[in-house]
């Protein structure tokens, strides 16, 4: 489904250039969690970029089932974002002055969908994340932990292929984040999706098919999840650079609040 062959981006540096992503190749398939950690800096952001579609690589290729993402026109990036793809944000990105069920429906809204079924789907997603008696309630009345459900359900909302997912537990307590790791990964592989998660927290191992490690732009190891060999802790050792050079991070699948990765 998403790959990337020999991906490479470079950002000025001081000095020479730094290679924020460097000569990294990775899959996603379908029915896949796969976990990228790594220290801050280690280009995991502008890795998710790339698979999104929101950077162009300077070198090597990101594909979608064997498309090109680089011959794609900006409509067509758009239009493929809006259809293929689902965010999850640390942050939520969620809409202040929108009820759960209207930022769940804006997905579907933004592609052209009529309103009603819209609001139709969003409710039934929001009873898959528990979230339907909290329906007509906006982000500021919702804990933490409703609040990321809420983002799930607006990534799902619109039947993507693969959801990429950036620091999902971030800002959730242990239990909490363990429960949004595994709610995501079940409704996505019931519905067929990939998942691509960066992350910095080592619980998440423990529900990835896959994790990889990164580390100054360049993946270092791979590993089966905790489930299938006992193994245990973050990939990736300690940190590195501070932060991802490039762009900050936002937006979304219009180009207005969103990340992304890959991986096979």
């Amino acid at each position: 489904m998403l790959e990337l062959q020999r991906a490479r981006k470079l950002y000025p540096g001081p000095g020479e250039k730094i290679h924020a992503v460097d000569d990294v190749t990775m899959h996603v398939h379908a029915r896949e969690l796969v976990a990228l950690f790594g220290p801050s800096g280690s280009g995991k952001t502008t890795l998710l970029l790339l698979a999104a579609g929101l950077l162009s690589a300077d070198s090597g290729r990101v594909l979608f089932d064997g498309s090109d993402l680089a011959r794609m026109t900006k409509a067509e990036l758009l239009a493929h974002r809006r259809t293929e793809l689902g965010f999850v944000f640390q942050d939520f990105k969620l809409v202040a002055g929108l009820t759960a069920q209207e930022n769940a429906a804006l997905p579907l809204l933004l592609r052209g969908e009529p309103h009603r079924d819209a609001r139709s789907r969003a409710l039934s997603l929001l009873a898959e994340v528990g979230l339907a008696h909290r329906a007509d309630h906006t982000p500021d009345e919702l804990s933490g932990g409703e609040r990321q459900r809420l983002a799930i359900a607006r990534a799902l909302v619109g039947e993507p292929r693969l959801v990429l997912a950036d620091e999902p537990t971030g800002n959730l307590d242990t239990d909490t984040g363990a429960e949004v790791i595994a709610l995501l990964g079940g409704l996505a592989r019931e519905r067929g999706a990939g998942v691509l998660l960066v992350s910095h927290d080592p619980r998440v191992a423990a529900r990835a098919d896959r994790t990889l490690a990164l580390r100054d732009g360049r993946l270092e190891e791979e590993r089966a999840g905790e489930d299938d060999d006992g193994g245990g802790g973050e990939p990736g050792g300690p940190q590195s650079r501070d932060e991802d050079p490039g762009p900050d991070d936002g937006g979304g699948p219009d180009g207005s609040q969103s990340k992304a990765v890959s991986a096979r």
